[in-house]
């Protein structure tokens, strides 16, 4: 498959007919760039993990990989929650960021890459952001424009709205759960 064409231009960008092509093209600072395919505990744990917020909550959504426009950027996080009026009756990415951004690290994504995404997203509007590293079983914690904390064990993370907490441990057993 070829990578879309070399643009400085999210419209134009978003004219490109393969960015939806599995993994997703993502356009981050005037560049096009493929993620990686996920690995299985990845891919496990981004299912369990949608599963397990769209059961405790009908105020919001939780969606795997969708496009969002958040000019001049269009990042296709791995897991965005959104408060469900949000979304409108017609089918596309969603417009602007989402209230509660996760991110899971592969073992070849740059952390500071990933970091740069979630920091534009929180000065976007996005009031939560999680960032989960599966080797180290950590998660960085972004609360609107605080700077990030750094969970581990049986830290209970915080989460948006009615959604019980989870604590790291539950959600990097969520790696294992089939």
């Amino acid at each position: 498959m070829q990578s879309p064409s070399i643009t400085n231009s999210l419209d134009a960008f978003l004219q490109q007919p393969n960015i939806e092509a599995s993994p997703a093209w993502e356009f981050i600072h005037g560049h096009p760039k493929q993620k990686p395919m996920p690995t299985l505990f990845h891919s496990r744990l981004q299912r369990n993990l949608v599963n397990a917020i769209n059961n405790q909550t009908h105020a919001c959504v939780a969606i795997q990989e969708l496009r969002c426009i958040i000019p001049p950027l269009s990042p296709v996080p791995d897991i965005v929650v959104v408060k469900r009026d949000r979304f409108q009756d017609q089918d596309g990415p969603l417009q602007g960021s989402p209230d509660w951004l996760i991110e899971i690290r592969s073992p070849d994504q740059s952390t500071l890459d990933l970091q740069n995404k979630i920091l534009h997203c929180l000065s976007n509007g996005t009031k939560l952001a999680w960032l989960i590293d599966i080797q180290r079983q950590q998660i960085w914690v972004w609360e609107n424009q605080e700077l990030p904390l750094v969970f581990a064990g049986t830290d209970i993370l915080p989460t948006l709205d009615t959604i019980s907490d989870f604590t790291v441990e539950a959600v990097i057993a969520m790696t294992r759960q089939r």
